[in-house]
């Protein structure tokens, strides 16, 4: 367990020191920076609940609310908080980086198993420091939890543990809606399990069914409170003008920022993003493991066929795993001095990327 607990303390220290340092003075303080935006509502669920139904504007136009979020993160904040007796920022801070540590050491586990010792060290690196978002792990964000469970359940489907799988996938689906993808990846390693083993299983088959139950159980939920069955929908596009465009928004950002942007923020997302394309495409190779490709394009197509704040997508895309295995797998492959430099250079610039867009960017991460 020591390399992800090694990875963890240095990249926080180097993420929470960069943050304090691009501050100032003058600037609200290092917890608030972890707070801010979606984090300041995932801690306002935990202490007073779920509003009743819809919300509206003084116009009495439709806006959005926190019935948005998915439960599973609020209630593990209010557990920290009844347990330790912390405020519910603090708690909230705490349980995300609780979740980081549990989801570095299932993601070197995953890793291990599918690449070696070295190769998987190393992708925990890149994981925690270098993207360039990867300081959303640090937020009360629920980025950290929904790893933590993504890489459980493939890590249990590698294993065949099939109701481990369930219960890991089921609990993702209750934090995040890119569970989908876990879902895929999940209904692939099933699949694979039943061509090998030539008959039907009640195991494997059990577990999927547990899967898939997750997010449709708060949806569910959600339009029961409400009083409409697409109300979950309704939110999300009142709020956040999120709902799937077939990436149409993805591609006119795109040519928006390289072709006439201003300001390097929009354009290095663009570049940043089109990177990950490239690499998730780059490890689809026939010695990959199927439902970690899934997996993994899973969450690449539902962050860029949505129609989601374009700056978002870089955060909504940190627990992907898959678009790190190339860069991973090749400084494996170096030498020991250059793997060592290119990290030091990769995470440097990952944690000043992330205190940059939360200290310096004005716009919700």
């Amino acid at each position: 367990m020591w390399p992800p607990l090694a990875v963890y303390a240095v990249t926080t220290a180097l993420h929470l020191a960069l943050l304090s340092a691009m501050a100032g003075p003058d600037g609200p303080g290092l917890r608030d920076r972890l707070l801010s935006w979606d984090g300041k509502l995932y801690v306002d669920i935990a202490a007073n609940g779920y509003p009743d139904g819809y919300t509206y504007a003084a116009d009495g136009s439709l806006t959005g609310n926190n019935l948005a979020f998915f439960p599973l993160y609020p209630l593990l904040i209010r557990v920290v908080h009844t347990c330790t007796g912390l405020s519910y920022e603090l708690a909230g801070i705490v349980t995300a980086h609780l979740a980081l540590i549990a989801a570095l050491i299932v993601a070197q586990c995953l890793l291990t198993r599918l690449y070696g010792r070295r190769t998987a060290v190393i992708g925990t690196v890149l994981l925690a420091g270098a993207q360039p978002m990867a300081v959303a792990f640090l937020m009360s964000y629920s980025e950290s939890l929904f790893l933590a469970l993504a890489a459980g359940t493939l890590l249990a489907a590698h294993r065949r543990a099939w109701l481990t799988v369930g219960t890991l996938a089921l609990l993702a689906g209750l934090t995040r809606p890119a569970a989908a993808a876990v879902v895929a990846a999940l209904t692939v390693a099933v699949a694979l399990e039943l061509l090998r083993e030539r008959r039907l299983r009640a195991r494997p088959l059990a577990g999927l069914a547990l899967a898939c139950a997750g997010t449709p159980l708060y949806l569910w939920w959600v339009g029961a409170r409400v009083g409409d069955p697409a109300a979950w929908f309704t939110i999300q596009e009142a709020g956040w003008g999120t709902h799937w465009d077939n990436g149409t928004a993805f591609l006119d950002f795109l040519g928006d920022s390289l072709g006439r942007g201003e300001g390097w923020v929009p354009v290095s997302t663009a570049v940043l993003l089109l990177g990950m394309v490239c690499a998730t495409v780059v490890a689809w190779r026939r010695d990959a493991w199927p439902p970690l490709l899934v997996h993994g394009t899973g969450i690449l197509v539902l962050t860029l066929c949505q129609s989601n704040y374009s700056h978002s997508k870089l955060r909504l895309l940190v627990p992907g795993l898959l678009f790190l295995v190339p860069a991973a797998k090749a400084l494996a492959r170096a030498r020991p001095r250059t793997a060592v430099i290119v990290l030091a250079a990769a995470t440097f610039f990952g944690c000043w990327y992330g205190a940059y867009m939360l200290t310096i960017w004005r716009y919700a991460i």
